[in-house]
């Protein structure tokens, strides 16, 4: 893992870009870590990480946790039923599909 000034980074971008397909690159501004440049090798890992730091996501899936905690997991038949047949699937599925068309978007415009 490398770790490097944002006035390097600005500096020599390209060459940092290269440098995160090796490992993450940490970016500092005063000392202090605020972004990292990571490498991404196909639209699954996209998807993975844009989900990954979704506060959305995150409080579905914590709502999710707090109902299983509360009133048990579903049965392993129920889980492969039609998402339509389950609120929370449902959501899930939604989300992803939407989150996947939003990134996409977004980079076809960048």
């Amino acid at each position: 893992m490398k770790i490097a000034s944002v006035a390097d980074v600005k500096a020599h971008f390209s060459t940092f870009l290269k440098n995160s397909k090796k490992g993450p690159v940490v970016v500092t501004k005063n000392g202090r870590p605020t972004a990292v440049l990571l490498s991404v090798e196909d639209e699954d890992e996209l998807d993975r990480l844009a989900m990954a730091y979704s506060p959305k996501l995150q409080k579905i899936l914590t709502l999710a946790r707090q109902q299983i905690k509360e009133h048990g997991g579903i049965p392993h038949a129920d889980f492969r039923k039609d998402p339509a047949d389950s609120t929370l699937q449902s959501v899930l599925y939604s989300y992803a599909k939407a989150s996947s068309t939003l990134v996409f978007a977004a980079l076809r415009a960048g």
